[in-house]
């Protein structure tokens, strides 16, 4: 385990996980979305796919994402393991809903500078609405590509409970 790509729905804690990993595994840690969203107003990183090929050439760190589209692949190819929380809208929802209203409430600062708003709330590109409409469509994508023999030499852990994750951490 030395090129771990954290994997899931939003909301399962995959940055919570991958920074554990980092810390108890001695391996850098990369937030996709601070390399995605480097500016105000959500701005897009232009160099992103430069950036991540760059990160994923080094020999050991962790990464929280299934990747955008365009880096997608490329993250997948240079993993050594996949962890995949692979857990139910019942367990992520919760999780979400009290992360976006703690950033909204408190005004957090996140991904380039940014801040979830109330009027961020009505978009269908908020984090809650995100969570419930992709929830489906990104355990499906991410079982294709657990099931590509493309990537069947990775070690791939899926978990289907954070008890089951807790469980797991705390065994290495």
């Amino acid at each position: 385990m030395e090129r771990i790509l954290v994997v899931g729905v939003t909301g399962a804690g995959k940055s919570t996980l991958a920074r554990t990993l980092s810390g108890r595994l001695g391996l850098t840690y990369h937030e996709m979305d601070a390399l995605y969203f480097n500016g105000p107003d959500w701005a897009v990183n232009d160099r992103l796919t430069e950036d991540v090929s760059r990160l994923v050439a080094e020999p050991r760190w962790v990464i929280d994402s299934v990747g955008y589209p365009e880096v997608r692949d490329l993250l997948w190819e240079r993993a050594d393991t996949v962890i995949w929380l692979d857990y139910p809208k019942r367990v992520v929802m919760p999780r979400v809903l009290r992360r976006s209203l703690r950033r909204t409430v408190t005004r957090e600062v996140i991904f380039g500078g940014n801040r979830e708003t109330w009027r961020g709330w009505l978009s269908r590109e908020h984090p809650v609405w995100w969570a419930w409409s992709q929830h489906g469509a990104r355990r499906r994508e991410v079982g294709r590509r657990a099931a590509d023999p493309r990537f069947a030499p990775l070690d791939t852990h899926r978990f289907r409970h954070p008890d089951d994750t807790a469980a797991w951490v705390t065994s290495l």
